[in-house]
């Protein structure tokens, strides 16, 4: 959790590394200035300070929005703690609040994709039939009439097909059987993702990667983890501006994130950490909440399948995906279990 000393006159003394990721700053950036001027205006936590030197005790509040157009959405729990050197300091500690109504959002998300297998197990049934039909008598037809007329037929097969490849996706949705899982270096899987998008759909875009060497291997299948990172890659290149884009890939290891799972409700850590950061126009902030849901897009020709599979896929490998956005820099982040726990957990 992130932690600060703080100074009688709101100077920053101190921070963890919690503190650095949570501000987007290093430590000797964040010494350089006052704790007010990292939050917004009116913000209750400067009151929650002078609280807690006049009461020389610790107060605390849940739910205090620190959202800025730099930091994002940030909703946290705050406990402000006087303490006795140096004088009039207090110590302050950040709860943040959004990952665990995240992964709350993203059950609603599987029921979703539930009710989407159900559904496109009814397509594939009453509709793939007949498709096949209208195109089997379409080329027929193609055969029939003069060339000039024949856009109309290719026509008829082109979407066709389309309608099929959207049923087929939806299938993919519905299924559960178990895949083989064996330890993979994520890196090795970035490696793979950069490579198809610069020689395909991101030849003009500029990657950066911030990697940390030492990260462990996950527990799962590399190409259907390939997929879950080519596709946030696409949906991050679809965003960017004509000229000066820049897709960041990077990797870290985060210890303190925790989730209960399964009905015995097992904690199990999600350490891994992988982040796919823009500097696009950003997700509208009324799609934010449903951007996971089967056809949701921003996109004009869009199925607004994609990040519902990311999700899917995901949480299939026992990890959480969460996404902040605000203009010029949208950050997917996909938290995951380390290949360790995972093997420890299938054995036991």
């Amino acid at each position: 959790m992130p932690v600060l000393l703080i100074g009688p006159g709101q100077e920053i003394l101190f921070v963890n590394p919690a503190a650095e990721q949570f501000f987007g700053m290093g430590s000797t950036l964040l010494r350089q200035q006052r704790m007010d001027e990292l939050i917004p205006f009116g913000s209750p936590l400067i009151p929650l300070i002078a609280q807690a030197r006049e009461r020389n005790a610790s107060v605390g509040e849940r739910d205090v929005d620190l959202t800025t157009p730099k930091l994002g959405e940030k909703l946290t729990d705050i406990s402000v703690t006087p303490v006795s050197e140096p004088q009039n300091a207090v110590l302050i500690v950040l709860q943040e609040r959004s990952l665990a109504q995240r992964m709350d959002r993203q059950l609603l998300h599987r029921g979703a994709v539930r009710s989407l297998h159900g559904m496109a197990a009814v397509l594939a049934h009453e509709i793939k039939n007949p498709l096949a039909g209208i195109r089997g008598a379409a080329q027929l037809l193609e055969e029939a009439v003069p060339p000039s007329e024949r856009n109309l037929t290719e026509l008829i097969c082109d979407e066709t097909d389309r309608i099929r490849g959207i049923i087929d996706r939806m299938e993919a949705f519905g299924d559960t059987r178990a895949f083989p899982r064996v330890p993979v270096n994520i890196h090795e899987v970035l490696d793979r993702v950069r490579k198809v998008a610069e020689t395909g759909f991101a030849r003009h875009v500029v990657f950066n990667e911030v990697f940390d060497p030492s990260l462990p291997p996950v527990l799962g299948d590399r190409d259907q983890l390939i997929q879950v990172f080519l596709n946030l890659v696409r949906n991050a290149c679809d965003a960017l501006p004509e000229t000066g884009g820049e897709i960041t890939l990077t990797t870290g290891y985060r210890p303190g994130v925790r989730v209960s799972v399964g009905p015995s409700g097992d904690r199990i850590s999600l350490p891994l950490e992988v982040t796919v950061r823009d500097n696009g126009a950003g997700v509208p902030p009324d799609l934010m909440p449903y951007i996971f849901d089967p056809f949701v897009t921003t996109k004009t020709s869009g199925t607004g399948l994609g990040l519902a599979l990311v999700a899917k896929i995901v949480g299939d490998h026992g990890g959480v995906i969460e996404c902040d956005s605000i203009p010029h820099k949208t950050v997917f982040r996909v938290l995951l279990p380390k290949a360790g726990q995972g093997e420890m957990r299938e054995e036991s």
